[in-house]
């Protein structure tokens, strides 16, 4: 992946789990928790909640890294160069997956090395595998306008590993937007779709809004659903729209986006033409919720667009 867009601060990682999670004393760790600096700095399970927070103030991008692997030696060394010479507005944190198998998962990380960014706690996919110089550094000039965007543009003191280093207070959510968030966290979905939707009525502009209407919509759909039952149904019936777009909306919600979108388009594809609208409709939103950057997003909208011509 070489482009990052507004649409790219959003996706189905779910890092809650690991918010604020209690830092644990790790022997192994450098002395004062960092790599090399504290623009570099060495994460684990345990101490990952603190990054988490630090990327509302200033952009935190993860190597997700291993001892064994020869693309991560060749990758590794170029990103704490770069972020090294952007002089505290951008903090590397490294993790080792072998020894962190909680941020493996929450990053779904199926291949190695995998970078991704945080902004304002939101993942931003940059790219996997190992990639030019050239390329990292028109992503990261990327990320820190998309970051910019987003109002993080703290800096964190390069000499020092502290991730409560002074950067600029956070502005404070929009009211609709801070009853959205709060809905969210107390689980009640429904009251949180009203709130963006209630935002977009007022700003039909509001991206935030559209991304977090987005989100919770899939987040009401899946709520209670039984991911086993749900795949049984829908190979019972494969041409039932309700059925496949349960298990779409699943595996969207589990980082399964390939699954997802080709199950949708097989069944755009097999159905008549009078029938097609609401796969097509579906398909488009989660296109948006993906992020049009996403390098999966433009090989499905590829072959809808063969599909509908």
């Amino acid at each position: 992946m070489n482009d990052i867009s507004p649409a790219a601060l959003r996706g189905a990682v779910d890092l809650s789990s690991l918010r604020n999670r209690p830092a644990a004393a790790d022997p192994a760790a450098p002395a004062g928790g960092g790599a090399a600096s504290g623009v570099v700095v060495d994460v684990t399970d345990a101490s990952f909640g603190e990054y988490l927070e630090l990327s509302r103030r200033v952009p935190v991008v993860v190597d997700l890294w291993a001892e064994w692997c020869g693309p991560c030696k060749q990758l590794s060394p170029v990103l704490e160069k770069v972020v090294r010479e952007l002089g505290g507005r951008v903090v590397l944190a490294k993790v080792d997956v072998d020894a962190n198998p909680q941020l493996q998962q929450a990053f779904n990380a199926q291949s190695i090395p995998m970078v991704i960014a945080l902004i304002a706690g939101q993942p931003v996919p940059m790219f996997t595998g190992a990639v030019p110089e050239e390329q990292v550094r028109e992503v990261f000039a990327k990320l820190l306008e998309l970051a910019a965007q987003h109002g993080v543009t703290g800096t964190v003191d390069a000499g020092e590993s502290d991730a409560a280093a002074e950067v600029p207070e956070e502005a404070p959510l929009p009211p609709l937007h801070a009853e959205a968030y709060a809905a969210i966290e107390s689980g009640d979905y429904a009251r949180a779709v009203a709130a963006y939707e209630k935002a977009l009525a007022e700003n039909p502009r509001d991206e935030d809004a559209r991304a977090g209407l987005g989100q919770v919509k899939l987040l009401l759909r899946v709520q209670g659903a039984d991911l086993q039952a749900a795949r049984a149904a829908a190979a019972e019936k494969p041409t039932d729209v309700e059925a496949q777009f349960l298990v779409a909306d699943l595996d969207i919600s589990g980082g399964h986006v390939d699954d997802a979108f080709g199950r949708l388009l097989d069944l755009f594809a097999a159905l008549p033409a009078d029938e097609r609208a609401p796969v097509r409709e579906r398909l488009v939103e989660l296109f948006g919720l993906v992020g049009d950057a996403d390098p999966r997003v433009a090989a499905a909208r590829t072959r809808l667009a063969s599909l509908l011509f």
